[in-house]
């Protein structure tokens, strides 16, 4: 029996791009700078949510082989995605799988070196791009209290720690993996659009004061508890993902959401 913690770590304040002229070079991609996907978690929720300067999304999603997410996953990102964003020129999935690099746990500044090796597709046009990466390991903050599913670290950027969802779920005790994937999946990307209070302003004061950038409603998407051990098989006990509650819908939909 597993009696640690399971929490997912939703947001990072580590800066990780640079501003030097120096690495300007870097930061260009076939002609398409990339530093416009190098910002912090948040701040391109309107750009997400809205059809302002972005009329439709391409999700990257890179697994390492044997870690790819499950189809239903993958089809309830998609919902998620246009329930809450105007992408009125729609929404595009690609994946890829890369080779194992060997680790058995990551750090976000070794998830960012391996999004820098391995994206291939950024902000074009009108086409705003989000990289998923779905790594082999665990997080290097998980502790005998505490694991983490996922970190969104950029703002089009996060990532699922794949074999800890797995070590998770699919047992008579732990929910069905599909069902946990899309939830973690989900609740990342609700980073991305600014929740909670992370890039969308409050509508309403329901932002948790104990655990930041996070809802207050415990049957929200965006609740803190939403993926924890004393949550999990009765917050999970559909065949669907939590949703936003009413207060974060009103969040985003004054930041150009649906």
């Amino acid at each position: 029996m597993k009696y640690k913690i399971l929490v997912t770590l939703i947001f990072t304040l580590i800066i990780l791009q640079s501003c030097s002229k120096d690495d300007d070079i870097n930061n260009v991609a076939n002609g398409i700078n990339k530093i416009g996907n190098k910002q912090t978690t948040g701040s391109s929720a309107n750009d997400i949510l809205s059809d302002t300067k972005f009329k439709s999304i391409i999700i990257e999603m890179v697994y390492v082989e044997g870690f790819e997410p499950t189809a239903n996953a993958i089809d309830s990102f998609k919902n998620f995605i246009s329930t809450t964003c105007n992408k009125p020129e729609g929404i595009t999935v690609i994946k890829k799988s890369i080779p194992s690099l060997g680790d058995t746990e990551y750090t976000i500044e070794e998830i960012a070196d391996i999004e820098e090796t391995n994206r291939t597709k950024y902000n074009n046009g009108q086409q705003i791009a989000i990289w998923i990466f779905f790594a082999d390991g665990k997080s290097d903050k998980d502790d005998n209290v505490t694991v983490v599913l996922g970190t969104a670290y950029r703002n089009t950027s996060f990532v699922i720690f794949e074999e800890t969802v797995r070590s998770f779920s699919n047992s008579p005790f732990e929910p069905n993996r599909s069902l946990l994937e899309a939830t973690v999946i989900n609740h990342e990307f609700g980073h991305l659009l600014g929740l909670t209070n992370f890039g969308t302003d409050l509508q309403s004061p329901h932002e948790d004061p104990e655990h930041p950038r996070h809802c207050n409603a415990a049957s929200c998407l965006m609740y803190w508890e939403a993926v924890s051990p004393s949550g999990l098989n009765g917050f999970l006990n559909g065949s669907s993902p939590p949703q936003l509650d009413a207060q974060c819908i009103a969040d985003l939909r004054a930041n150009g959401g649906k």
